[in-house]
């Protein structure tokens, strides 16, 4: 339990790497809408810094797109675990990820800007590639062309299996026994 009384959960038994980093995971609870809202908004700071918006501009943009990614995620993915990280109780970033007969779908995975380039992606993304070939099956995320992350993806095993225009499908196989 976390302080607050909310149970903090490991989707997986098999997520050493997570947990050796320190990160936690619990459900994602209409409580968490403001964080999850602002990390949001930190993902997308860097391409909003060219723009001549007033902060009351980005605010109300990056609210709206929040609001229409949140809802496409929720009717898109109904089966999806929607994990808020946090490490040393302190919540750090989001997991979504879908789990389907074939795959394992990464919908989205951020932190904020001060918890990255720390190795938490990479613990949890191995985990995830873990959890996935254990089951026999591939993980996949759509990934921007231009994210810093993909680079990570790509000394993961993730290959690009399909061009979606300004994202690239991005997969990792289990490997063969």
């Amino acid at each position: 339990m976390t302080p607050s009384g909310v149970a903090l959960v490991y989707p997986a038994p098999a997520w050493s790497r997570s947990r050796q980093a320190g990160l936690a995971f619990r459900a994602a609870a209409e409580a968490d809408i403001a964080f999850l809202s602002r990390l949001y908004a930190s993902t997308r700071m860097e391409e909003l810094a060219v723009t001549d918006w007033s902060e009351a501009q980005k605010a109300a943009f990056l609210d709206m797109q929040f609001q229409a990614q949140h809802t496409h995620y929720h009717k898109h993915y109904p089966q999806a675990d929607w994990l808020v990280v946090s490490h040393a109780g302190q919540d750090i970033g989001r997991l979504y990820v879908e789990r389907w007969p074939s795959q394992h779908r990464i919908i989205d995975i951020a932190f904020l800007p001060v918890h990255r380039r720390k190795g938490y992606g990479g613990a949890l993304l191995r985990d995830l590639i873990d959890e996935a070939c254990l089951a026999g099956k591939l993980i996949s995320i759509h990934v921007e062309k231009n994210n810093p992350a993909r680079r990570l993806y790509v000394d993961l095993g993730f290959v690009v299996v399909e061009d979606k225009g300004v994202y690239d499908l991005m997969a990792c196989a289990p490997a063969d026994p």
